[in-house]
């Protein structure tokens, strides 16, 4: 697995199977849904309940598979391994990696759903007597089960797998590379481009769940403070608006502003919350959050399991937890490329335990806090006009909570601002997300086209549109469940193809202990060119002349024998990535991969001597770094001669022949 095997292009495009396959597909399902909205409407009712009653048991054992991998293999020796080449240091501090793990906990979602659903569980339950004490704890507990770690899981697995194979094995920053270890190649074939179409269908349909909840939230609003009627006309202008920010944003290069505007959002978010804590019955909601985790955590390994099996047959599970597992699956491309990005030089634990539990304290608290607040209202202040909400309107029972508390109109409107900067930011960052899963190319942290973010944005609109026309939330969770199915089998892979590179990147370091003579003779001009050498930093044009008149006249030397024993070679000169590959083919077994890369790296400062400041900023030196399959050796050529180098290369395949001994 290495850049050697799958050269990347310098240029960030379009992927065609890929695009035209997802765009088919949505385009086909927007019209339809359109033309026909009522019986489109009938047709996703009757699916969702057919995938409830039929595979909702495959849903709950897969999210639990997820956690239970994760959880795992991070505390498995597997957890040492760095997302990115051991070298590798993380670009953020720990702190700035919490803040921003922490912003892709918040969502608008979390307004729409905070005071509605745990209101909906107690008056509703799927258990027991409705509207009692018992019955609260018990829609707070399931409400946990909803927010908590399994979402969370999907999301730290997906990401875990971007990261893995991109930053460590130089693989395309795409959900197809996760499947490299069965498919070798072939990611780049049909099965592959598949794989990151069903990625891509799962993600439009689950941000256009979000924007649908969060438009009808947004309505509600506005209907709340100024009147504005609820129709599905007023929606789709409300869609179009947002959307069409979120556009703009994403192409017109004024990104650093919204996320400034995002900060501010957040600390908002947070004193909104702090205000619903101190102005109302802190004791009591301080109790009940301590007692709600308890709760969550002791009955966590049963719930996981939990369908009902034994009651009077209903749609509950279907309308509720299946819908949840199958919109966290689809969130989890969108959420994990992001996570991935943050994250590259993060061991496999940090980044598993940083994911779980970051986000999700704010998440549980926030649900925690609203919730009960709702609740105490219903059951201790006779609020029952509440509880009726959060069954009929649910998108308005947040702002009817919020009326019992001071400055109840300013509050609402903060929160509707809140709300409306969650939408375009989130909008925003899909569209992004979308564009580079259908482009190809590039580097790893380079986004996708902008035309591909503006037909993104369009698509996303269109259905969300498309979903509330063909009968509102009903239709929203049905799609959702539907589109995610397929991809949830395509994490099952992603699982096996993770567990398979890991086990052979584990039995790789056990072949790399193996004894080998070290490298003979010294470097050309004995010991005093060799301290030179240690305190010069090489220019590009040094390493690159380095690279085309020692390292491959090696290498073709080297290769020239290997086809005298009858083995495949294919050597990759690559001038324009500034390498050159040997690849060794064993049959089926893991062919030997050696590929020295040149690298820039900043001068470090007392090498620098009297240069200018903008000189010291830009100044740059070079290395011929050695990369194998499982990425950089962190090691440097330069200096070497063609003997030296050969002798290396003998090296390190004895090394692999050890490793195929090893799986074999």
């Amino acid at each position: 697995m290495s850049a050697s095997s799958l050269p990347p292009s310098g240029l960030v495009r379009m992927n065609p199977p890929v695009f035209y396959f997802a765009a088919s597909f949505i385009l086909l399902f927007g019209v339809v849904v359109i033309a026909l909205p009522e019986q489109a409407g009938a047709w996703l009712l009757a699916a969702q309940n057919w995938a409830a009653n039929t595979v909702g048991w495959y849903y709950m054992l897969a999210m639990t598979l997820y956690l239970v991998f994760v959880v795992v293999t991070a505390l498995s020796g597997y957890g040492k391994i760095k997302l990115g080449a051991d070298h590798d240091e993380p670009e953020f501090s720990y702190l700035s990696w919490a803040g921003m793990l922490f912003a892709a906990g918040i969502s608008i979602t979390l307004f729409f759903f905070c005071v509605s659903e745990p209101l909906t569980h107690m008056l509703q339950p799927p258990q027991g007597e409705a509207g009692t004490a018992d019955a609260a704890r018990q829609a707070m507990q399931i409400l946990f089960l909803h927010w908590g770690l399994h979402g969370w899981g999907v999301f730290a697995f997906v990401g875990m797998a971007l990261a893995y194979f991109a930053y460590r094995h130089n693989l395309p920053l795409a959900l197809r590379s996760a499947l490299y270890p069965l498919i070798g190649k072939r990611i780049n074939g049909p099965i592959g481009y598949a794989v990151d179409g069903f990625g891509i269908i799962a993600t439009v349909f689950g941000l256009g769940a979000d924007m649908g909840f969060g438009v009808l939230h947004l309505n509600s609003g506005l209907d709340y403070l100024f009147g504005i009627a609820h129709t599905q006309w007023i929606q789709v202008g409300l869609i179009t608006l947002m959307m069409g920010a979120a556009i703009i944003v994403a192409v017109s290069g004024v990104d650093k502003g919204v996320r400034v505007m995002s900060d501010i959002n957040m600390l908002l978010a947070c004193a909104l919350l702090l205000f619903v804590l101190f102005a109302g019955p802190t004791q009591h909601l301080l109790n009940t959050l301590i007692q709600n985790l308890g709760d969550y955590l002791g009955a966590l390994p049963m719930k996981s399991f939990d369908l009902y099996a034994y009651d009077k047959p209903s749609d509950w599970l279907g309308g509720w937890t299946v819908f949840y597992w199958a919109w966290w699956i689809a969130w989890s491309p969108f959420v994990g490329l992001f996570i991935a990005r943050i994250s590259r030089g993060r061991t496999i634990r940090e980044f598993v335990f940083g994911v779980l539990l970051i986000p999700l304290g704010f998440t549980l608290a926030w649900m925690s806090i609203f919730g009960n607040s709702a609740i105490d209202q219903v059951l201790n202040h006779g609020m029952s006009a509440l509880g009726m909400s959060a069954i009929d309107n649910p998108s308005m029972t947040l702002y009817l909570l919020l009326e019992t508390y001071p400055w109840s109109k300013t509050v609402i409107a903060v929160t509707v601002f809140i709300s409306f900067v969650f939408f375009v930011t989130s909008a925003d960052s899909g569209t992004v997300v979308l564009s580079t899963l259908s482009a190809k190319g590039g580097n790893p942290d380079e986004d996708g086209p902008k035309w591909l973010r503006v037909f993104w944005g369009a698509m996303t609109a269109l259905v969300t549109s498309a979903l509330l026309f063909s009968g509102s939330i009903d239709a929203l969770k049905s799609a959702v469940v539907l589109t995610s199915l397929p991809f949830s089998l395509i994490l099952l892979l992603m699982m096996w193809g993770l567990h398979k590179a890991f086990y052979l990147e584990s039995q790789k370091q056990i072949a790399q202990l193996h004894s080998l003579a070290p490298v003979s003779g010294s470097r050309r001009g004995g010991w005093r060119q060799r301290l030179s050498q240690a305190v010069h930093f090489p220019s590009r044009d040094e390493v690159y002349r380095f690279l085309d008149s020692t390292v491959r006249p090696a290498i073709e030397e080297v290769s020239a024998v290997f086809v005298e024993k009858g083995l495949k070679v294919i050597t990759q000169p690559d001038p324009a990535n500034d390498n050159v590959s040997l690849e060794i083919g064993h049959g089926d077994e893991h062919p030997f991969i050696y590929q020295v890369q040149m690298r820039g790296y900043f001068t470090p400062s007392f090498a620098r001597g009297g240069m200018g400041s903008k000189e010291l900023n830009n100044r740059r030196y070079y290395r011929a770094e050695v990369h194998l399959s499982e990425g950089s050796q962190n090691y440097d050529l330069v200096g070497y001669t063609k003997e030296q180098i050969i002798n290396d290369i003998l090296d390190q395949y004895e090394r692999h022949m050890q490793f195929l001994h090893l799986v074999r």
